[in-house]
């Protein structure tokens, strides 16, 4: 082999990432991802093997144990490739280009995504976990090692031609042609075929692995609202409370994991991620507006609980994801058996154990994960179990949390993401006003300070930051995450402040990562390291597309601002990007609920010394369909805003409301604004 080179040392002590240093003791020859790996190498003539994963990833742990812990397999990764980890949290941009790439070589997508690159970092070919040893009709790790070794040296016309495929597709995907036209009655009868592939026993989707896709419900509850048609509300409290109930749920210490390998929601993937549990507490409070239903205000209770006990750092930010293992097996931190909970519980374990269906045999391995499954309807409509003394079950958790405190914890990924950052502020700036908690506003406000204060350079955002260290620049998905929390913020409490940090982002946001091939953005920073290709996927994942966040934002902004070049800007990016969403709709689902806000948002001015008041009453309508401006006076306003003239024709206090750019008349008492926003939106609906 040409240019091959002896291994010098594991290069991860250095990294930041929690991720990376869970390898630094592997005996494989590890790189970060940088110009120094790539030119290593050219120099070398290797092709690159690119590992990404995360840090509450069961699976990367797994195949790190059987491989990259082994020295025999490193000998052979250290020999014939130039090996580079990443952590997918820290570095996304990296991992949607290739995880792009897996997909177009029609590989199914997961983490950890394994991936043979040539030497200046092109995708050939890949794929996720590997055995150690061959299995189940899948090569051995160190088999497709050399194979793929062996092509590049001997047959490195095949790779070329792979190689240049490849990257014709990916350019092709990247420059959308067409225009297609997607409203009300589109939006209408995608509702219809997302409600009917949902699981009307267990809710969400029908079959398994069964994920918390806060996208989708949030589809459906929109489709209700604009339709006045209770069956897809049905549907998603339904799925809420599941999902409320079941083992994805940590009943003891509260938060959600991140999926259930079943399809009753009983079993999880142990790791809670933040961004889960921000989307989760977020769409709760919507759900909470109308429902009423007290489980949801217990879980997004418990989950801020949760959230500031286990998941706030000393900065009063938040910390990224707590793993599934402990002790070297999944979930062994919040399993029980039947004996342990009458150790503990005494002559109420019996009652307890009935509550949430502890047995000798368990429900998963042996052990038992705490549900209430079983108290709930089996379809929708019907009856579930009598209810609970719920003050008596709470003393009973509250014991099992105290004595699960003494057990070896899950390790914690403290670094702090400016993305998931920002969902979690929006989601409790939401939770507080729904639930009428001040408390929580607090807490969103000195996360907010965090990241405005620690996580900028000048105007710009950073994406990462541990032990001091900031990765710079930020990527898309920061500023959208982090505007739409000023906004949400703004909204909330009227404070100017608030805004003007947003504009100060958008405008960061557009100079530096505007796409003016759809109207969107790139995930990455003109000025940002070097890649093979500019990400610049519209594609939900397990938080929604920065532009379908974008979207939203710019709709608010045009509102909050009175400046229709946001709206138009919005209009741009909705129509570009979806050019290209009709080919797999319920991929932009989150850009589709950013139409909807578009098309139905309920833009309620509050004008007068009253103001607050009406703010205050206006704030009370779910905040994904409602966009909140104070104007106590003309001169509170900009000056090209539209409703200065309103305000100074008024002699007293009033809300005025638009829905689709129609205007009601002033609506002067604020226990009007919901029925009259109500009238507005109901003439919306397509016919």
């Amino acid at each position: 082999m040409t240019g091959t080179s002896t291994p010098t040392t594991n290069r991860l002590a250095q990294a930041t990432s929690p991720y990376l240093l869970q390898h630094q003791q592997n005996p494989v020859d590890w790189w970060q991802w940088g110009p120094e790996a790539l030119a290593e190498a050219q120099r070398s003539n290797r092709p690159i093997l690119l590992s990404i994963g995360y840090a509450a990833c069961h699976w990367c742990h797994v195949m790190a144990h059987e491989s990259f812990e082994d020295e025999a397999t490193a000998a052979v990764m250290n020999a014939l490739f130039v090996n580079i980890k990443v952590d997918r949290e820290e570095r996304p941009d990296i991992d949607q280009i290739y995880m792009n790439a897996l997909h177009l070589l029609g590989e199914q997508g997961g983490w950890p995504l394994t991936m043979f690159l040539t030497p200046a970092g092109e995708p050939v070919w890949g794929g996720t976990y590997f055995p150690k040893e061959s299995k189940f009709g899948r090569p051995a790790f160190t088999d497709i090692l050399r194979e793929v070794s062996r092509l590049f040296r001997e047959e490195p016309a095949k790779i070329e031609q792979n190689r240049a495929a490849l990257l014709a597709r990916l350019n092709e995907v990247a420059r959308p042609e067409g225009k297609v036209t997607i409203g009300l009655k589109e939006l209408d009868a995608a509702a219809k075929q997302l409600g009917n592939a949902f699981d009307t026993a267990n809710g969400g989707l029908r079959g398994a692995p069964k994920f918390p896709q806060a996208a989708l419900y949030e589809m459906l509850w929109r489709a209700g609202e604009r339709a006045g048609d209770a069956r897809f509300f049905d549907l998603v409290d339904f799925t809420l409370a599941h999902i409320a109930e079941g083992g994805i749920y940590d009943h003891l210490g509260g938060g959600f994991a991140r999926y259930s390998v079943d399809e009753y929601w009983l079993v999880p993937h142990f790791e809670k991620m933040l961004y889960d549990n921000a989307q989760l507490l977020d769409l709760f409070a919507a759900a909470w507006t109308r429902s009423k239903n007290p489980l949801f205000r217990a879980r997004a209770s418990e989950t801020v609980g949760w959230l500031q006990r286990e998941m706030t750092n000393l900065n009063k930010a938040f910390c990224s994801s707590l793993d599934a293992d402990s002790e070297g097996e999944e979930g062994k931190f919040y399993v029980w058996s039947l004996a342990e909970i009458r150790e503990i519980l005494g002559s109420d374990s019996d009652y307890f154990a009935a509550q949430y269906d502890v047995t000798d045999e368990g429900n998963f391995e042996g052990h038992n994960i705490l549900n209430r499954l079983k108290r709930l309807p089996r379809n929708i409509g019907a009856e579930g179990s009598p209810p609970a003394d719920e003050a008596r079950l709470a003393m009973l958790r509250g014991k099992l949390l105290k004595n699960r405190e003494k057990r070896i914890r899950p390790s914690l990924d403290d670094k702090v993401l400016a993305d998931w950052n920002g969902l979690m502020i929006a989601g409790l700036v939401h939770a507080s006003t729904a639930f009428e908690q001040p408390a929580w506003l607090i807490i969103a406000q000195q996360a907010f300070d965090f990241v405005a204060n620690t996580m900028t350079h000048g105007d710009r955002l950073g994406h990462s930051w541990r032990d001091g260290k900031l990765l710079v620049p930020g990527l898309a998905s920061d500023f959208a995450c982090m505007i739409k929390a000023a906004l949400a913020l703004n909204e909330a409490t009227g404070d100017a402040a608030y805004l003007h940090q947003a504009l100060v982002w958008q405008a960061a946001f557009d100079r530096h990562y505007a796409n003016p091939a759809n109207g969107g953005y790139f995930l990455t920073a003109d000025d940002a390291e070097g890649l093979v290709i500019r990400p610049a996927g519209t594609n939900d994942d397990a938080t929604p597309n920065p532009n379908s966040i974008a979207a939203a934002n710019l709709v608010r902004l045009a509102v909050l601002t009175g400046d229709d070049r946001w709206r138009a800007q919005a209009d741009g990016l909705l129509e570009g990007v979806l050019a290209t969403a009709t080919q797999n709709l319920f991929g932009h689902v989150a850009l589709l609920n950013a139409l909807e806000l578009r098309l139905r948002g309920a833009e309620i001015v509050c004008v007068g010394h009253e103001a607050e008041a009406f703010a205050q009453e206006a704030l009370k309508l779910p905040h994904l369909s409602r966009i909140v401006l104070r104007a106590p006076s003309a001169e509170a306003l900009p000056p090209s805003h539209p409703a200065r003239d309103k305000v100074r024709a008024m002699t007293g206090s009033a809300a005025f409301i638009c829905v689709g750019e129609r205007c009601s008349l002033p609506v002067t008492e604020p226990g009007q604004i919901a029925e009259a926003v109500q009238a507005m939106q109901g003439h919306t609906a397509a016919k």
